[in-house]
């Protein structure tokens, strides 16, 4: 059965509050979790009534849930330090009892990074090698050893590599468009590899050039696939433009690039993205308000998604 995973762009607008009841209802509903972007700044509109920071988020939904995984898609490598996020993460998924994953990426938003006074580096892909290395490193040592690490971006020296996660270890989600060096990256270090709003045409191929990397790198562990694509479903084609208006997206835009239209085209693009090879899902749903446009996916179209 493919994973449908409710993934949220806090960044837009939303209280913590807000997404507590998001969250519940990914619950109750039984989607498989929930996930939230990690970035400061709104892309477009005035972003009121300002961000949330993703690790906190989780850390409160942590314990204000019992089921669903719990993670970013994606976190950036300009955010914090591998050893404190290495700490974040192993502490959420304890206060969870090992549902986290971690979504990680590069950062791309500098306008974000200047707003609010981050670095933006201009080459960040060797920030990403590393803090792969370092977390599952900080993660993967056993207790009452330490782990040293000297790259050319950070240095760690007898690290207690404290604590640990509840999870043997956290699930580390990588993806990008990349033919190679994100690819290798995903069959080193991941647990899954994602596309994010890929062009529906494109996914299969996607998917067999990264497992192709995945096999000459000898990786003999299976690598999930994922796609995240915006949902926008109703029940009429009423509904459905009532909801593409609330987004500020085109009728005919969404039904071309995600999971959208009437609850039978949702269905048919949906089972279309598993039969390329999706094992898992992520819905981007952008009005978080609209807790009823779950509640029809969750009874019309997730039931019949092979």
């Amino acid at each position: 059965m493919t994973d449908l995973r409710i993934f949220t762009e806090p960044q837009q607008g939303a209280t913590y509050d807000d997404l507590l009841a998001v969250a519940k209802a990914t619950e109750e509903l039984g989607f498989d979790a929930f996930f939230r972007s990690d970035h400061y700044l709104a892309m477009g509109g005035d972003g009121l009534p300002g961000p949330t920071d993703a690790w906190t988020t989780l850390a409160g939904l942590a314990r204000e849930t019992s089921t669903i995984r719990l993670g970013t898609l994606v976190s950036s490598v300009t955010y914090r330090h591998p050893g404190i996020l290495a700490i974040q993460a192993a502490q959420v998924d304890q206060m969870s009892g090992g549902r986290v994953e971690l979504g990680l990426g590069t950062g791309w938003f500098q306008r974000e990074h200047e707003a609010y006074g981050i670095p933006f580096p201009d080459k960040r892909f060797g920030m990403l090698e590393e803090q792969l290395e370092v977390l599952t490193g900080l993660w993967g040592t056993a207790l009452g050893e330490t782990f040293d690490f000297h790259g050319a971006q950070y240095d760690l020296t007898e690290s207690p590599a404290l604590p640990k996660p509840t999870q043997p270890t956290i699930p580390v989600i990588v993806g990008g468009g990349g033919k190679r060096r994100t690819p290798q990256l995903a069959a080193r270090f991941a647990a899954e590899y994602n596309q994010a709003f890929p062009a529906l045409d494109s996914i299969a191929d996607r998917f067999r050039e990264v497992q192709s990397v995945a096999d000459e790198s000898g990786r003999t562990t299976p690598l999930t696939r994922s796609v995240a694509l915006v949902l926008c479903v109703g029940k009429d084609e009423a509904e459905f433009t009532r909801r593409a208006a609330a987004i500020g997206r085109e009728p005919a835009e969404l039904r071309q690039n995600g999971i959208a239209g009437t609850v039978p085209e949702a269905v048919e693009t949906l089972n279309r993205v598993v039969a390329d090879g999706a094992e898992r899902v992520y819905l981007q749903v952008l009005d978080l308000a609209d807790l009823d446009h779950l509640d029809l996916v969750a009874r019309e179209v997730a039931p019949h998604v092979g």
